[in-house]
């Protein structure tokens, strides 16, 4: 059984940091394409960073130069450090897994909250 954890969120005020863990279980973790996306209230869930099973990285516009995504395969540990958070970076921060670079995300976690005050 596949198992995503996300930990790390909290309140935070602007300009100011966090760092965002994610532990994966029952799976191949190595082989997996991880990602960070978003959902803020009244708003579509966005994909903010993904990360492939060999290091390539994407990030989306927004987070762009103020977020580094990275895993530890011998951990099965991914990360998201946010830099210079801004109010609009409110948000839950979901984990999720794929098993190759395409196609859609198969598992996902239960999030956790990050808000950004001004």
């Amino acid at each position: 059984q596949v198992r995503l954890v996300e930990s790390g969120g909290g309140l935070v005020q602007a300009g100011g940091s966090l760092r965002l863990s994610c532990a994966a279980s029952g799976l191949t973790y190595s082989s997996y394409t991880m990602s960070w996306s978003r959902q803020a209230p009244g708003k579509e869930r966005e994909l903010v960073a993904a990360i492939s099973s060999g290091g390539s990285t994407y990030y989306a516009s927004s987070v762009k130069g103020r977020s580094t995504i990275s895993r530890d395969n011998a951990k099965n540990m991914m990360y998201l450090q946010m830099n210079s958070l801004k109010p609009e970076d409110t948000a839950v921060y979901y984990c999720a897994a794929k098993p190759s670079y395409k196609g859609p995300y198969d598992y996902w976690g239960q999030g956790t909250q990050v808000t950004v005050s001004s």
